[in-house]
C-alpha cells in the first residue's frame, strides 16, 4: 500500500504482543483472556526491515508495553542501537505501560534515551481505590505515582498520563482531588477523557446501581451518573476540550503554572466556565484570541497585567524556537519531525 517515501514520514502502529491481563470493565480488552506476546525474533526483524525502508516513527499499540521486562528491554535496545549507529537520524517509539511496574532494569533502560525519542502513555483513570475496585482495576496508587514522578525527574521520556471522568462510584469532588494528585506529579500532558460504552465491555452492569446515562449514538459517551449529572458532565467535557488546548497543547507553558495555581482542577475549571460564557464554542478559536481571552481571564481573577503579558511573551518565544527543529527535519528527508506537541514541550 505505501511505498519508502510514505513509510518514512508516517507513524507506524506495531505490536508486539496482543491482550491484556487486566480487566479494567470500561476497556475492550477487559474481554481478553490473557496477553500473549509474538514470536520477538520476528518481530525485531520486521522491525528491522521497516527501519531499512526509512520508518522512524512506530507507535506501539501494545496494551502492557512493560509486562514482560526482557522483551520491552530488547525491543528498547533496538532503538538504541539504532541512534548510536547515526544519532543524526533519530526514531521516535510511543509505549503504553503499566504505571505501577518499573523495575530497576527497565528504569536503567530509560535513562539511556535522548530527549524526543521515547513517548509514554501511562494509565491511571482514576485515584479513587473504591471506584477502580468497582471497575475491577488493580493498581498500586503510591508505587504509580512514585514511578511518575521518578520518570519526570530522571528521564527524557515525553508522558501521556490518562484520566478518565465519569466512572461509577466517582463525583466531581474524588475527580478533581485525583487530577490535582496528577498535576502534582508534573507529568508533560494529562489527557482527560470521558467515559464511554464499548460494545461488550462489562462496565454496563453497573447501569442500573449507579445511574449511568450513555449517549445512544457512537461514541456512547456518558451523560450522567447518580454522582454527576448532565450540566456538571457537560462542564468537564469542556474542561476536556479546552485543557486540551491550553495545557497539553504546550502553548502556554509558562502561562499554565499562574492560571492553576495551589488549586489546578477548580481554577481551570473556573477559566473552562468563563471562557464558554465568552465564547460558546470549544473549537475554532484561533491561538491569538485564546491568549487574549487568558489574559483577560487572569485580569479579571486579579493578577498583574504586566506580568501576565511578560508570561504569554515568554510562550509565543517558545512557539518560535520550533522553526529551526521544523526547518531541519523538512531539509533532512531521512530526519522525521517530532510530534508537534512534544516539540512545543521540549522547546519551553
Amino acid at each position: 500500500l505505501y511505498g519508502d517515501e510514505d513509510i518514512a514520514h508516517r507513524t507506524l502502529y506495531v505490536e508486539a504482543s496482543r491482550g491484556c491481563p487486566f480487566k479494567c470493565e470500561f476497556c475492550l480488552s477487559s474481554l481478553d483472556k490473557t496477553a500473549w506476546p509474538f514470536d520477538l525474533d520476528r518481530f525485531l526483524g520486521e522491525l528491522e526491515s521497516l527501519h531499512a525502508r526509512g520508518a522512524r516513527l512506530f507507535k506501539f499499540v501494545d496494551r502492557t508495553f512493560n509486562l514482560n521486562i526482557k522483551s520491552s528491554l530488547k525491543i528498547m535496545q533496538f532503538f538504541l542501537d539504532k541512534l548510536a549507529a547515526d544519532p543524526a537520524d533519530p526514531v521516535y517509539a510511543h509505549f503504553e505501560v503499566v504505571p505501577d511496574h518499573l523495575p530497576d532494569a527497565l528504569k536503567e533502560g530509560i535513562m539511556k534515551f535522548p530527549p524526543g525519542v521515547l513517548q509514554f502513555e501511562i494509565g491511571i483513570q482514576s485515584f479513587n481505590p473504591e471506584v477502580q475496585a468497582l471497575v475491577s482495576r488493580r493498581q498500586d496508587n503510591e508505587k504509580a505515582a512514585e514511578n511518575i514522578r521518578w520518570l519526570c525527574a530522571h528521564s527524557n521520556a515525553h508522558l501521556h498520563v490518562d484520566l478518565i471522568a465519569g466512572l461509577p462510584g466517582e463525583d466531581v469532588a474524588s475527580f478533581a482531588r485525583g487530577f490535582d494528585r496528577l498535576y502534582a506529579l508534573q507529568p508533560h500532558e494529562i489527557q482527560f477523557g470521558i467515559l464511554k460504552r464499548l460494545r461488550g465491555t462489562p462496565i454496563i452492569r453497573h447501569t442500573q446501581e449507579y445511574g449511568l446515562v450513555f449517549d445512544p449514538h457512537p461514541p456512547y459517551t456518558i451523560l450522567a451518573t447518580d454522582r454527576i449529572d448532565f450540566v456538571t458532565m457537560q462542564r468537564l467535557v469542556r474542561f476536556a476540550r479546552y485543557w486540551d488546548l491550553i495545557a497539553n497543547s504546550g502553548r502556554f507553558a509558562h502561562t499554565l503554572p499562574l492560571i492553576l495555581g495551589d488549586t489546578p482542577f477548580a481554577h481551570f475549571m473556573a477559566l473552562s466556565d468563563w471562557l464558554y460564557a465568552s465564547t460558546d464554542a470549544t473549537h475554532r478559536i484561533a491561538l491569538d484570541r485564546l491568549a487574549g481571552l487568558v489574559a483577560q481571564w487572569l485580569a479579571l481573577r486579579g493578577e498583574d497585567p504586566g506580568a501576565v503579558r511578560i508570561m504569554l511573551g515568554q510562550d509565543y518565544a517558545g512557539q518560535s524556537q520550533q522553526g529551526p527543529l521544523k526547518q531541519k527535519a523538512a531539509t533532512n528527508p531521512a530526519q522525521p519531525a517530532l510530534p508537534q506537541r512534544q516539540a512545543r514541550h521540549l522547546a519551553a
